[in-house]
């Protein structure tokens, strides 16, 4: 097969080149079509930042969704069905809930990424990317409730522009991601996933009878952190003493969903307020987790905004 990115093949080309194992070749299509997907994005959405991070969401689809194209002369217009998809879904909510509109509203994010034959080499992928980019893909594309961005940048510690340019610096590099380790063992990401499951239902167990310290000293780095942002804001005690603040309220975590990677993890937990309280807290929480050998190293914490 030809070399893609040294002369001007055609989309259908290039689509069979992906097809066949070439993946840098979805950056040489995203390109050749970003224009128009832009001009999508600005039909429906207007001018602004919103239109360029629609098609940021667009192209991490089309990079997860290639392998689906069945006419690959029509590469272009499926990339702007994605765009339109996605920006009907951001008009829908002021707070897009999920930026894979077209794959089913019922799908969680496991079952999205079980769904897709190439699920577990895009996964390598993203954990070849920085610890910076890595965090914001998956809060961004693989958290049950999106962050908006503004929740991103708050979450992270920076500005709002900081985590577009982040994510659109991701989604470049994820195609030379998948090039680079088209050839290496890929670890099964539902394994982990559910590894991370069981691991959170345990740790929710034992806050419940009162073994949450014993638990984390055991399974937490000895220096684990609590996060705002990009500042410590308490050790592991603190966590501690803040879970035991929130059973004494009558609040309690419900396990809803975890997704993992080599060495993050996010947790969603539903929060269940006390009956004569039940605007206490926000109703869900997401750990948001940095993980050293095995170990949660740092933890940050994102509240879903109430529905109100």
């Amino acid at each position: 097969m030809r070399d893609v990115m040294s002369e001007a093949p055609s989309d259908a080309e290039l689509v069979r080149a992906v097809q066949g194992g070439e993946v840098a070749a979805v950056g040489v299509l995203i390109e050749r079509h970003r224009a128009a997907m832009h001009a999508v994005a600005l039909s429906v959405l207007g001018y602004g930042p919103e239109a360029e991070d629609a098609v940021q969401d667009a192209s991490l689809i089309a990079l997860r969704r290639i392998g689906d194209v069945r006419k690959a002369e029509s590469v272009g217009a499926w990339l702007r069905m994605i765009v339109r998809n996605v920006c009907r879904a951001r008009l829908r909510s002021a707070v897009s809930t999920t930026p894979l509109p077209e794959l089913g509203a019922a799908e969680g994010p496991e079952e999205i990424i079980d769904r897709h034959a190439m699920r577990d080499w895009l996964w390598r992928a993203i954990d070849e990317l920085s610890p910076l980019l890595r965090m914001t893909v998956m809060l961004r594309y693989f958290s049950p409730r999106t962050p908006s961005y503004e929740h991103l940048a708050a979450l992270c510690g920076v500005p709002v522009g900081t985590v577009r340019s982040r994510l659109s610096e991701a989604v470049a590099k994820l195609a030379g991601a998948m090039a680079a380790t088209a050839d290496l063992v890929h670890e099964d990401t539902a394994t982990l996933c559910r590894a991370s499951a069981k691991e959170a239902v345990e740790t929710l167990a034992a806050a419940g009878q009162g073994r949450f310290a014993e638990l984390t000293a055991e399974r937490w780095t000895p220096d684990a952190g609590f996060y705002v942002g990009r500042h410590r804001a308490g050790d592991r005690n603190f966590l501690v003493r803040g879970m035991a603040d929130d059973l004494e309220a009558g609040v309690r975590q419900r396990f809803r969903s975890a997704v993992a990677g080599r060495d993050m993890a996010i947790w969603e937990m539903d929060l269940v307020n006390p009956p004569d309280r039940p605007a206490h807290c926000p109703p869900a929480v997401a750990w948001v987790m940095s993980m050293r050998h095995g170990r949660m190293h740092q933890l940050r914490l994102f509240h879903a905004p109430s529905a109100e």
